[in-house]
């Protein structure tokens, strides 16, 4: 008997020990508040894919609170939540939210809304530190949503400053190389408003968009992102634009009326090893186009397919890889499930497409 028990502890000894892995994820989730046309039930199903989640257009704590309860109800497992106070100029206000899954991630520390003496931000980023319970190293993750503004020089300025706030970020939490800038940043990262954060920090997601077209399969920009430490030893195994219409078998008029316009971006990475790790769709941290569809796949729909994009003030259009592509403003856009059907209406490819 006695050698049954040896060999049986050394049978488990060499079984291999459970992932570290930490599913994080960053939603929009487009003025989250209790109100009967807001599909709670559908945006669990959804977060319950990630043991922790960033949220942002959050209008009231009672919303977060009914988004952990009906986590912790889906999953069997308890949800904890922590919301920023509200933040904003204007009597229109918004807040920051946290939720997370007990049993894998705990609030640590450091929960602060940014001191912004100069006021520069419309709504101050919220960061707070974590623990993983997997392997007990600690993260900090900071949420931010960039003012849309008018065009994409009003929202340059937040960009721009978001240098300095990732260099309070590293004061704040010192010794912890393990920071995670995420959000709706409302800029594509190829934006010239990016070089002052490129010598800090990157995004992880290069290709692809987040925000919903008009038009059932077809996103239209690349706003939402995950930033890490150009230096950061988190290990990413996966990341990716979630296509949760499809996930919900909803067509997109009716995720953005009881979601969000706005696709969730989930990682899966570790904290405990790993070197520098390269982002979505690329073999190196050099920046591509990030209106090409993405190569890197989900369990929803392995790619979001991109719109073809017209002005129909010039009437010209725009595919995915032209460099105007995001030139082309809100007001004038128009949406083409490809180039035969723009051309039926009479639009013409852009000059500056190759």
């Amino acid at each position: 008997m006695f050698r049954f028990f040896v060999s049986l502890l050394l049978t488990l000894s060499l079984l291999p020990t459970a992932s570290a892995d930490v599913n994080i994820g960053t939603w929009n989730l487009e003025h989250l508040s209790v109100r009967p046309n807001k599909d709670f039930q559908g945006i669990a199903k959804v977060a319950q894919k990630v043991d922790f989640l960033a949220v942002q257009e959050l209008m009231n704590e009672e919303a977060l609170q009914t988004l952990a309860k009906e986590l912790t109800r889906q999953t069997g497992k308890h949800w904890s939540s922590m919301a920023s106070h509200a933040v904003g100029r204007s009597s229109y206000k918004e807040m920051y939210g946290f939720v997370w899954r007990d049993d894998v991630i705990a609030y640590e520390d450091g929960a602060v809304t940014y001191l912004d003496r100069n006021d520069t931000f419309e709504r101050e980023p919220y960061s707070a530190r974590f623990k993983s319970l997997k392997d007990g190293t600690t993260f900090v993750v900071a949420t931010v949503h960039v003012l849309y503004g008018k065009s994409q020089a009003d929202r340059a300025s937040e960009i721009t400053a978001l240098s300095s706030y990732w260099a309070w970020l590293k004061d704040t939490y010192p010794g912890n190389n393990q920071i995670m800038l995420m959000g709706d940043f409302n800029t594509p990262p190829t934006s010239p408003a990016w070089d002052n954060l490129d010598a800090s920090a990157r995004p992880l997601v290069l290709n692809g968009a987040s925000t919903l077209s008009t038009t059932d399969g077809k996103f239209s920009n690349l706003y939402d992102n995950i930033f890490v430490s150009q230096h950061s030893a988190i290990k990413v195994n996966s990341v990716q634009v979630f296509n949760y219409p499809k996930y919900l078998a909803m067509t997109h008029a009716q995720g953005r009326g009881s979601v969000s316009d706005h696709a969730p971006i989930f990682l899966s990475a570790s904290f405990s090893g790993g070197g520098p790790s390269t982002a979505f769709g690329q073999p190196e941290t050099k920046r591509s186009n990030p209106m090409k569809p993405s190569t890197a796949s989900n369990d929803s729909g392995k790619n979001l397919t991109l719109a073809i994009r017209g002005n129909k003030k010039t009437m010209i259009y725009h595919r995915p890889d032209c460099p105007s592509y995001n030139a082309v403003s809100e007001r004038n856009r128009v949406d083409f499930d490809n180039a035969a059907a723009a051309e039926a209406q009479h639009y013409h490819l852009a000059g500056n497409c190759h």
